[in-house]
């Protein structure tokens, strides 16, 4: 099962750096497999201090501003207790985990990760219609590089009408900033 969550991770300066990923979860959140880009700050991350914190969260402005890298400001963090790593103090729950393998041969890099520490902030309650269709926004905002402008055109028309009828206006500001992110990304190209 792919959850989608938040993922933090630390340079070897000590720089922290926050990235959407939708990890494998295998048993009860025992291990992870995670799929950055070997492109990507996160994989650089990874590859180099072996470590991070998966979180999960239920703001999608953050998720949706990471995955666009707009976080004009990283959000309030604390010590993990088991890595050296940052726990976000705004999520649902969190899991600090160690890269226990990586296999670098394609161009999204695959790390299993054993879950080491684990805790809850408070209670997530699930998302409705609108935070799921800016979820899925976000995702097709960080593939814009790899679809067809029209198929993405096409898969947002659908997503918006799942934020116009059942979102509030964090989830239509949100779902606002990805379609023009996305936009201006496909003038850039052309």
């Amino acid at each position: 099962m792919i959850i989608e969550g938040v993922v933090t991770s630390l340079d070897s300066a000590g720089n922290l750096n926050v990235a959407p990923m939708g990890p494998m979860v295998q048993g009860d959140f025992e291990r992870l497999v995670l799929r950055p880009f070997r492109t990507s700050t996160t994989f650089r991350n990874l590859h180099e201090n072996a470590c991070g914190v998966f979180h999960v969260v239920d703001s999608v402005e953050l998720l949706s501003k990471a995955a666009i890298g707009q976080l004009k400001e990283l959000p309030p963090t604390r010590p993990a207790s088991r890595i050296d790593g940052r726990i976000l103090f705004d999520c649902c729950r969190w899991f600090e985990f160690r890269i226990t393998d990586q296999d670098l041969s394609h161009e999204r890099s695959v790390m299993n990760a054993e879950v080491v520490a684990c805790g809850e902030q408070r209670p997530f309650f699930g998302f409705n219609r609108a935070r799921h269709a800016v979820i899925e926004a976000a995702i097709l905002a960080t593939r814009v590089h790899l679809l067809p402008h029209t198929d993405v055109t096409a898969q947002m028309t659908v997503l918006k009408s799942a934020v116009e009828k059942t979102g509030g206006v964090a989830e239509t500001d949100a779902f606002d900033m990805l379609q023009n992110y996305i936009e201006q990304s496909y003038k850039q190209t052309l």
